[in-house]
């Protein structure tokens, strides 16, 4: 077997990476994503770039299926089954007000309506103990009422049973013996942590997708053996890592992320491969724009992700990398509001019917419309063997829809309608990535913008200039990037514990023992993935000034003594908010150990550029709108893969290439990489 795959389902393209581990060759094929059968429209990818699924030896697939399931709330119908007295616990969450002024404030409605939260006599103390068994007469009450009103999916959590699961693991295996064809899920199989909303949230969240996830995937498997795909298929997860199917059906959670992971492993990869310790991945895509640090060659996971946002979501206490989200991508609809204002996004036009400019029945204008008005994208190089972009549709789209509205009816606005969607759509973006790194005390100028996915390239130089970021960076293949990230993937497993102690040596000593039982839980767990070795064990300490809430993960080291640890906490709190609070006392709230074992993937190296041609690069001239000198100017236009290493020029310039174009602004310069990456300096 000679493939290794990469397949990446977004909202508006399916993304395919195929490398030869014989010839060391890489191709890349992309399609317009079908939301009528995801799993059809990921095989006729792999059959259309004719790739033989029986020479595969891996597949590792990134899907938004579980995300989208969440936002748009078409799951499982799910009943929770919980402590008597706690069914309420959805509802009541924090209690907290993220948005203080904010007087009609009102959170999301909870994934399981209150009829269908179920109580059962039983408690556990805070220490483990049992002080009332399970009533089984209880369960057999549940399991009555579930086959009565049809449940598909049931969470089990109950109190404190992060400190002992044996009542939550009783109940859970009774009710699954009880109704064999209901997806069962107990909470202590997620999270051994003491916060009672998260672990019940995310309990309910991962019963809430897990049938329609095991149609999918079984879907996925079924479709690729009929293919004679023998091979192992792995899914792209949250943390980084790579899961099993099977794994995968059992905590969907895991899969929350899953397709903007891919794009940030191979961020860091390239961060490593090129030395730089401070990057910013930005991924624009059809439908959304992500950002995330890399910092030293690593991305931070965070441990609670909150679905549809902090203020107004839901949390899944889960292993998932920290990424800021928007709603903005090449299919967010241009739009004026009932106030005259111009909106770009969050809606999108998606694969179907797409942006005007697609052709396929979209009336609507979109970030993709406005970019071909402006000719910063060509009608004929978007994708180069398929998709041919109307130009003619994309302008009386912008007309009709926007530039009537604001009074703005004569044609020779087009270009000032257009960019005015440009200026818009990156002023969202630069504020998500304000939010990863201002709001954070970070300075986004100590940054590089590492931009990929199909509008990531396009929008760098303006997202730079708007940010006072000096270098830009596109890596090969960016409209591919995520899938190629996919294949550069490690194992990796994320656990964690609630240890609620004093900062004190004896405190570190029992830590270090729990560490090392939870070091054992973690390489079984690789084991089973298939893992044969261990590359890398982190561990963390989830630590606060006594008297808060929220706490700063802080890397230990066996041996560290607690005065050691102090000064470690003490430098990253100020760091984060600008201050710190010599001589409080300082507790420890959990512990963190990531384990992680290398597989056989992609390095940058592989990822470059096969040069065409001995000959100087081919160049065009094209009349291009620059936002910067707000006008139209002659523009050089190159083909990537026909440009070599230490080619040079100074824009402003196109580079255009499969499924991405990158705009090098007016007097920015533009170097190509020994990797075959873009490095495009900034001039202000």
């Amino acid at each position: 077997m000679s493939f290794l795959l990469g397949i990446d389902t977004g909202g508006t393209f399916t993304d395919l990476i195929a490398y030869d581990v014989v010839t060391g060759r890489i191709s890349q094929h992309k399609t317009l994503t079908d939301y009528a059968s995801v799993v059809d429209g990921m095989l006729r990818c792999i059959a259309d770039a004719s790739v033989a699924l029986e020479d595969t030896d891996r597949v590792v697939h990134g899907t938004t299926h579980v995300i989208n399931a969440y936002l748009q709330r078409r799951g499982a119908r799910t009943a929770l089954v919980t402590t008597r007295g706690f069914r309420d616990l959805l509802e009541i969450g924090r209690a907290n007000r993220p948005i203080a002024f904010q007087l009609r404030l009102g959170k999301q409605e909870a994934l399981v309506p209150r009829h269908l939260r179920f109580e059962v006599t039983q408690r556990t103390s805070a220490t483990g103990d049992t002080l009332c068994e399970v009533s089984v007469a209880d369960l057999e009450a549940v399991a009555q009422r579930a086959m009565a009103d049809g449940i598909e999916a049931l969470a089990v959590s109950f109190l404190n049973a992060y400190a002992n699961p044996a009542h939550e693991r009783l109940a859970a295996d009774w009710l699954r013996a009880r109704l064999p064809g209901v997806y069962v899920t107990a909470a202590t199989d997620l999270s051994m942590e003491w916060f009672e909303y998260e672990r019940t949230a995310t309990a309910v969240a991962n019963a809430f997708v897990g049938p329609g996830i095991r149609v999918y995937l079984d879907g996925v498997r079924a479709g690729l053996a009929k293919q004679r795909f023998r091979g192992s298929l792995k899914l792209m997860a949250s943390n980084g890592g790579t899961l099993t199917i099977d794994r995968a059906i059992d905590e969907p959670i895991a899969l929350v992320e899953s397709g903007p992971i891919g794009g940030c492993i191979g961020a860091a990869a390239f961060s490593r491969a090129l030395g730089l310790d401070r990057m910013i991945a930005f991924d624009m895509g059809g439908t959304t724009a992500k950002c995330a640090l890399i910092d030293a060659g690593h991305f931070d996971v965070q441990s609670t992700y909150y679905v549809g946002g902090y203020e107004r979501g839901f949390p899944i206490r889960a292993a998932v990398l920290d990424i800021v989200e928007v709603g903005l991508g090449g299919g967010s609809i241009a739009s004026v509001d009932e106030l005259g204002r111009l909106r770009v996004g969050p809606d999108s036009a998606g694969s179907e019917p797409g942006p005007a400019a697609f052709d396929r029945g979209g009336a609507v204008p979109t970030v993709t419309d406005a970019n071909l008005v402006l000719g910063r994208i060509s009608r004929d190089g978007f994708l180069t063997n398929g998709l041919r972009l109307n130009e003619t549709a994309a302008r009386e789209a912008l007309r009709r829809q926007v530039a009537t509205a604001l009074g703005m009816d004569a044609a020779d606005q087009d270009d000032r309608v257009a960019a005015g969607v440009i200026e818009v759509a990156t002023t969202v973006m630069a504020g998500a990535i304000k939010e990863i790194t201002v709001e954070r005390g970070r300075d986004a100028t100590d940054y590089v913008l590492f931009a990929f996915g199909g509008g990531g390239p396009l929008h760098a130089s303006l997202l730079a200039r708007e940010l006072h970021i000096r270098t830009i960076i596109v890596p090969p293949r960016p409209g591919s990037f995520s899938a190629c990230g996919m294949l550069m993937a490690e194992l990796r497993e994320d656990g964690q514990r609630t240890f609620f102690r004093a900062l004190e040596d004896a405190s570190l000593v029992d830590a270090a023992g729990l560490f090392a039982e939870m070091q054992l839980e973690a390489e079984r767990a690789l084991r089973e993935q298939g893992a044969k070795e261990l590359a890398l064990v982190e561990r963390r300490l989830e630590m606060r000034f006594r008297g808060q809430r929220q706490s700063i993960a802080v890397m230990f080291d066996p041996g560290m003594s607690a005065h050691e640890l102090g000064r470690r906490f003490e430098a990253v709190y100020e760091e984060r908010f600008g201050h710190r609070g010599p001589g409080s006392m300082v507790e420890i709230v959990a512990l963190r150990l990531t384990a992680s074992s290398p597989a056989h993937a992609l390095s940058p190296a592989q990822v470059g550029i096969q040069r065409v041609g001995a000959q100087s690069p081919s160049v065009r001239i094209r009349d291009v709108y620059f936002l910067e000198a707000q006008t139209r100017l002659p523009t050089a236009v190159y083909r990537r893969e026909e440009l070599p290493t230490g080619f040079s020029c100074r824009g402003p310039a196109v580079i255009e290439e499969y499924g991405a174009t990158t705009v090098i602004g007016p007097g920015d310069c533009l170097r190509v990489g020994s990797l075959s990456e873009l490095h495009i300096s900034r001039e202000d």
